[in-house]
C-alpha cells in the first residue's frame, strides 16, 4: 500500500505504508541513532513529532516488552528506509510492523531518508502529515500547513501522569554496588520527588539504583505539595514541546529553588533555565541521536551523548552572577549543562540514562546523590 510524507513547504515523499492505516500530523524530525528504535518510539519527548530514522535498516531485532520508555508509543509517525519484517532476536515478542499496527501508528518504508534528512537540515524541522493509502498530495500539504506547530504549544499536559505514584524498579543489568561503586547507597536512603513532564522509565530506574525512594508527581503539582512530602531532592524530567509554554511548571520550580536540591534532564534542564531567569529558543532541526559531542567545561573532557530536543537555553539570557554554564555542545556551541552558583541545583540537556557514554549516568546521578548528602 502506498504512503506519503507531505511537508508544509510542499515537498512530498512517497513510500510504502507498513504500520497502521490512517493519517497523522506532526513536526518531522530525524534521529541518527543506529539502534534503540523502540526506546525512540516510546520516548514521551517525541510527542507531537514524526520521526525519520537515518540508519537504513530498522526492525531487525523486533520489539519486546522491556525496551520501552513509557506505557505506549508517543511519536505521531515513523519513517524508515527499509524495515525488517522477520526479526531475529531471542527477546523479540512482536515484529516492528505488528507492534506499530497494535499501537495504531502510521509508518512508511522505502522512503529516501537521506533526502528527507538533508531537506530538514537545510530547511529546518517543519509541520508535516504522514498518510497510509492513496491520497491527494495537495490536500496533504494543505493539511500540513494548517496543522499546529510546536512553538508556544504545551505538549507536557498530554504525556504527564494523571496522579502521583511510587516507582521501585531499579536497573536490571547490573548490581548497584558493582556499577555505582562509592556512590552506592541502600534502597530508600533518599526520598526524591520526580516531576513527570514526560519521564523515561530508565531515568526512574537509575534514581532507584542510586538509593532513592522515588515518588512521581504530575507536571502541575504545586511546590508546597512537593515540600510537604519532605523530599531530600527534586528531579525534573524530560518531556516534549516548547518549554516556554509550560509556565505552570516554571512557577513551581521557582518556588522550590533554594529549598531542596534539584536535578533536571532535557526539558527539565530547559525549565530550570527559565526559572533561573533565562530564555529558550527553537533550534533549526534539533539534536536527536546517540553521538552528540558535549564538553564538560570543568574537566575539559568530551562526552559522547544521547540527545532528543528541539529547543535550547539561550546562553546570553543567563545571569552569570547566579548561573554557570557547565557543558557545551561541540557541534554548535549550544548550552548542554547548567549549575546554580548559590543553590544545590544543576541540569544537563542530554540523556545520561541512555548510556551513550560509559560514565555519564554514574557521574551525574552520583552528583545528585552527593548534593542530597551535603544538604541533609
Amino acid at each position: 500500500m502506498k504512503g506519503f510524507l507531505a511537508l508544509e513547504d510542499g515537498r512530498v515523499f512517497e513510500g510504502v505504508a507498513f504500520g497502521a492505516d490512517g493519517v497523522a500530523e506532526g513536526e518531522v524530525v530525524f534521529n541518527t541513532s543506529m539502534a534503540g528504535y523502540q526506546e525512540i518510539l516510546t520516548d514521551p519527548s517525541y510527542n507531537g513529532q514524526i520521526v525519520t530514522m537515518t540508519y537504513p535498516l530498522i526492525g531487525n531485532y523486533g520489539t519486546n516488552t522491556e525496551d520501552i520508555e513509557s506505557s505506549k508509543p508517543r511519536v505521531k509517525g515513523f519513517v524508515v528506509r527499509e524495515f525488517c519484517p522477520f526479526p531475529s532476536n531471542y527477546r523479540s515478542t512482536l515484529s516492528l510492523e505488528d507492534y506499530l499496527k497494535a499501537n495504531n501508528l502510521v509508518a512508511l518504508s522505502e522512503i529516501d531518508t537521506r533526502a528527507v534528512t538533508k531537506h530538514i537540515r537545510l530547511a529546518g524541522a517543519m509541520r508535516a502529515v504522514i498518510a497510509a493509502g492513496d491520497h491527494d498530495t495537495d490536500e496533504l500539504v494543505a493539511r500540513a500547513k494548517a496543522s499546529q506547530g510546536l512553538v508556544g504549544r504545551d505538549l507536557v499536559c498530554e504525556v504527564t501522569c494523571d496522579k502521583q505514584y511510587d516507582w521501585a524498579e531499579p536497573c536490571q543489568w547490573a548490581a548497584p554496588e558493582e556499577f555505582l561503586g562509592a556512590n552506592a547507597a541502600k534502597p530508600g536512603t533518599y526520598k526524591v520527588v520526580a516531576y513527570d513532564f514526560g519521564v523515561k522509565y530508565n531515568i526512574l530506574r537509575y534514581l532507584v539504583s542510586f538509593g532513592c525512594d522515588v515518588t512521581v508527581v504530575p507536571a502541575s503539582t504545586k511546590a508546597e505539595d512537593v515540600l510537604a512530602m519532605n523530599p531530600d531532592g527534586v528531579f525534573l524530567s524530560n518531556g516534549p514541546g516548547d518549554p516556554e509554554a509550560v509556565t505552570y511548571a516554571v512557577e513551581q520550580i521557582k518556588a522550590l529553588m533554594g529549598k531542596t536540591p534539584m536535578f533536571g534532564i532535557c526539558l527539565g534542564h530547559q525549565l530550570l533555565g527559565l526559572a533561573m531567569g533565562g530564555k529558550t529558543y527553537k533550534l533549526k532541526f534539533g539534536h536527536r541521536g546517540a553521538n552528540q559531542p558535549v564538553k564538560d567545561l570543568a574537566t575539559g573532557k568530551v562526552e559522547i551523548t544521547s540527545q532528543n530536543h528541539g529547543f535550547c537555553v539561550d546562553f546570553d539570557s543567563l545571569n552569570p552572577a547566579d548561573v554557570e554554564v557547565t557543558h557545551m555542545n561541540l557541534n554548535d556551541n549550544t548550552v548542554e549543562g547548567l549549575r546554580h552558583k548559590r543553590f544545590p541545583i544543576f541540569s544537563v540537556q542530554y540523556h545520561p540514562e541512555a548510556s551513550a557514554g560509559p560514565h555519564d549516568a554514574q557521574y551525574l546521578f552520583g552528583r545528585f546523590v552527593e548534593m542530597m548528602q551535603a544538604n541533609a
